[in-house]
């Protein structure tokens, strides 16, 4: 499909947005900040409120019909995550908080359970605080080692260096399959092919790849995946766990309370069939019927159809940067019209740092990230304090990009006139 046609896609969603169709600072509202948070479409701020004036109930434990309608619902949210991400079993999914929590679920119930003093566990260097911390904490109680595989000379995963770090000692690789920073796309199922060649099990951070690209976890092979639902679309608050179902049976819960036991006795308690066994007590119920009416409504438009557009919708944006020649921008750069990386672009300007930047671009209307982006470790190695980032969705569009552009020239401008 061309890109003209791929437009009046996006011109056609963005009537479901009602959050960009406003102004700011007297300025229409240009919002590239979705590798931050993604916007949510009428039809899953509906599902919220619907929930709560027809039906709002707790889930499991009533036999009257408003629970049974609210456990029906947030059932059938958990089978629509499992068709998306090609899970083969509905047991498979277990909905969390969100991606920092699944993360840290598989860290302590597998984690601290598997590994012993002197096994290794393999990371990147361009991780999300969120996929460090929680091994590090691991690492510290259980005697395991940390090791980082490092960038590329085109600041991309070393997977030469990757295949020199793995051995019998490695138990678990966990790595990110989109970098939020540097924007570039992992081999994933190829680690993971290389991992469990030495035994190792792996988990793939999808937080940036599930809302913007088709992820099957069955054709990556990984033992567990993670994702948000508010970059997908959908509500703070909620999230998933993907684990094969092997891993998720002989890990313990995670914690302990309502919802996830069979029979309490107060000797011992036994536990619930997956995936309530990870469920502890009333779960984020309206925010799991949204997670999967934002499911349905990405599926509508389709996962291939978004990249498509989004990676077009990347070709444009960087060879728009790329005129602007105190710009440095990190990250490989795209292919062809944009494929192979992100619809992302992570930017120094020189003299001006990404607060300033982001802060007078917030006067004129966008709205782009300014900071560390939760990978302070990456941005020590690539010698920034911080980077400005651009983030694109499918309902962003050129014209979006052209006034951001103008934006980011006539504020570079601004302060070249200061000092001199």
């Amino acid at each position: 499909m061309t890109f003209t046609q791929e437009k009046t896609l996006a011109d056609r969603v963005r009537q479901d947005f009602p959050i960009l169709h406003q102004e700011i600072n007297g300025k229409p509202l240009i919002y590239l900040d979705n590798a931050a948070t993604s916007q949510k479409p009428l039809f899953v701020l509906d599902k919220i409120r619907n929930y709560y004036e027809h039906y709002n109930a707790n889930v499991h434990r009533g036999a009257h019909s408003l629970s049974a309608k609210a456990t029906d619902a947030y059932e059938a949210a958990r089978d629509k995550v499992t068709q998306f991400v090609n899970a083969s079993s509905r047991q498979e999914i277990v909905f969390t908080r969100n991606a920092t929590e699944a993360i840290n679920l598989v860290a302590y119930s597998w984690g601290m359970n598997n590994l012993q003093p002197e096994d290794e566990i393999i990371l990147s260097v361009m991780e999300h605080h969120s996929n460090i911390i929680p091994w590090q904490l691991i690492a510290q109680k259980t005697g395991a080692v940390l090791k980082y595989v490092e960038l590329t000379s085109e600041e991309t995963f070393d997977l030469e260096q990757f295949q020199k770090l793995l051995s019998d000692k490695t138990k678990l690789v966990s790595v990110v399959h989109v970098s939020n920073t540097l924007g570039c796309i992992n081999p994933v199922t190829e680690i993971c092919q290389l991992a469990h060649k030495k035994g190792a099990k792996v988990l793939i951070d999808a937080c940036q790849s599930v809302p913007h690209m088709p992820v099957d976890v069955q054709e990556i092979d990984c033992d567990w995946l993670v994702a948000s639902g508010h970059k997908m679309c959908a509500p703070t608050g909620i999230g998933f766990l993907y684990g094969k179902l092997a891993n998720l049976q002989a890990m313990p819960p995670f914690m302990g309370g309502g919802e996830m036991i069979a029979d309490v006795f107060l000797e011992y308690s036994t536990y619930a069939e997956l995936p309530a066994k990870f469920e502890a007590g009333t779960p984020a119920i309206a925010e799991a019927i949204a997670l999967g009416a934002a499911v349905d409504y990405l599926s509508n438009i389709g996962m291939d159809k978004i990249y498509a557009y989004e990676s077009e919708l990347t070709g444009y944006l960087f060879k728009q940067l790329e005129k602007i020649p105190e710009l440095k921008i990190y990250g490989p750069k795209p292919n062809i019209n944009g494929y192979g990386r992100a619809a992302l672009a992570s930017f120094t300007t020189g003299e001006v740092h990404p607060n300033d930047l982001s802060t007078l671009l917030d006067n004129e209307g966008v709205a782009i990230r300014s900071g560390h982006h939760c990978t302070q470790p990456l941005h020590r190695i690539l010698d920034a304090p911080g980077t400005a980032r651009a983030s694109l969705s499918f309902y962003n569009t050129r014209e979006e990009i052209d006034i951001f552009i103008q934006a980011l020239i006539d504020t570079l401008d601004f302060f070249s006139s200061m000092v001199s």
